[in-house]
């Protein structure tokens, strides 16, 4: 017997519903489900059994749509990891047929020593020590009234000065120091002139807060104990009471020891293995390739220069907590997630937090007092940033080629003209392709060109002598 128009119309009605009510459309497996639940519910027993599976398809995007909003994609991670472990592992057996073993890490300890035992730069080091008393004494000069805050202010810029002067001229007129040991002080030298510039800002802000008698009591703060925990805690911001934790966790000292130590061997046998016998193939300088020969030379230098500049963001990582740890030192807050970037902007921000902070602190904020516009501010920071990063690379090596400058300058103006047209994930892409064809790859052309020009270090720096120019 055939059912009434009207009963047919009021199943078509059931039948629709239940295609577009709300738990159609969460997800496939509530399909599934409604069906179990149709089969015991009494209520539902006047229902069609196959109602809720009349209806399979809903308005729904692609998962690998820019309009979806599915974001698991760990097994595509895992994919992508493995792929890259298995080509890398065939480019270090031909490297390894090709070349050899090449790893030997005590040609690096051997290239550390400087003629003889008479370590110019261990020297440098013990000097250092001068510019931190004298920024201390000049600060009790000060609060004892010894000295006016406009002299004090002065003799803190010319110790500040020398200080950034000394090893300079050390490292330029020195020929014993190692490369090394010139890259180790200069950049030593250089933090503690942003410490102790902090240092002499800071406390001159404490005396403009009009606290309290026994709230500017600051014998207890300009000690020697005072001064050399902030020289050794991983910051540049002064403050007279850090956050500190309870108590050293030996269990995690350790480990970051033990990344330490691992980091650096594969840092090593990075340089060792796969970037110098890329150097030794060209006898020529960087600077004289033709157009061809730099894109080639530079397309194989790509993936080790990548590789070496996270190894060493790793390196840091475990050397600021092993220092912190040490220190019970409590603001661990060393980078933010850079690797999530969607702007270059966004990336500076983050991928060094103790400098950003100093450069905020101590030279945009005072920038912008004196009516600097924040705009011009911010590009005078990045300039003086981009400056000091060729300074560091270029004064141990002795060859000053503006490139590090340039291409920090060069990543500025894609920010600032192409930023617009690359956000999300096409942004994060642009990033991580600046990183790899930005700065640390023309760290490593000056590193060649210094590889050049000194045959007679290559067998220091751990390349066979079957390797080595004729």
């Amino acid at each position: 017997m055939r059912p009434s128009d009207s009963g047919m119309a009021a199943m078509r009605k059931r039948f629709s519903s239940v295609c577009s009510s709300p738990s159609a459309e969460e997800d496939s497996a509530s399909l599934y489900d409604s069906v179990s639940i149709s089969a015991t519910d009494p209520a539902n027993e006047q229902e069609h059994p196959y109602a809720s599976l009349l209806c399979c398809h809903r308005v729904q995007d692609s998962l690998l749509s820019s309009n979806s909003s599915f974001t698991r994609y760990r097994g595509i991670l895992n994919w992508i990891i493995i792929l890259l472990v298995l080509t890398h592992a065939h480019l270090f057996l031909e490297n390894f047929i090709q070349y050899g073993f090449l790893i030997d890490v005590k040609k690096v300890l051997e290239h550390l020593i400087e003629d003889n035992c008479n370590w110019p730069s261990v020297n440098l080091l013990l000097a250092a020590n001068m510019f931190a008393i004298t920024a201390l004494l000049l600060e009790r000069s000060q609060e004892k009234g010894m000295l006016s805050p406009t002299n004090t202010h002065r003799l803190h810029l010319t110790n500040l000065g020398l200080l950034l002067l000394f090893p300079v001229a050390v490292i330029v007129n020195e020929p014993t120091i190692s490369t090394g040991g010139a890259f180790f002080s200069l950049w030593f030298y250089t933090a503690l002139g942003m410490k102790l510039y902090s240092y002499q800002e800071t406390n001159h802000w404490y005396r403009q807060a009009h606290l309290t008698d026994a709230e500017t009591d600051n014998n207890e703060h300009l000690t020697f104990k005072d001064l050399y925990y902030f020289l050794l805690a991983p910051t540049l911001c002064y403050q007279r009471d850090f956050p500190c934790t309870p108590k050293v966790r030996i269990n995690k000292l350790l480990h970051r020891l033990l990344e330490m130590v691992i980091v650096i061997q594969i840092m090593v046998g990075i340089v060792q293995q796969w970037i110098e016998p890329i150097f030794q193939r060209s006898q020529n300088s960087f600077s004289s390739f033709d157009i061809t020969m730099k894109v080639e030379h530079l397309v194989g230098l790509v993936a080790p220069t990548h590789f070496l500049w996270l190894l060493f963001f790793f390196l840091t990582h475990s050397y600021l907590n092993f220092c912190a740890e040490l220190l019970c030192f409590g603001d661990r807050h060393f980078y933010g997630d850079w690797w999530n970037a969607t702007t270059l902007i966004s990336f500076w921000k983050n991928w060094n937090i103790p400098c950003q902070k100093w450069c905020h602190r101590h030279v945009y904020t005072r920038l912008v007092e004196k009516n600097v516009p924040p705009s011009h501010a911010e590009l005078l920071v990045f300039l003086m940033s981009a400056a000091l990063c060729e300074c560091m690379i270029a004064l141990p090596l002795h060859s000053c080629r503006l490139w590090v400058f340039l291409a920090m300058v060069f990543e500025l103006l894609v920010a600032v003209f192409l930023g617009n047209y690359f956000q999300g994930n096409y942004g994060n892409g642009l990033v991580w392709l600046c990183l790899l064809l930005g700065p640390p790859l023309a760290v490593t052309t000056y590193f060649h060109d210094h590889y050049i020009s000194f045959p007679s270090q290559m067998s220091d720096y751990g390349l066979p002598v079957f390797l080595q120019p004729h």
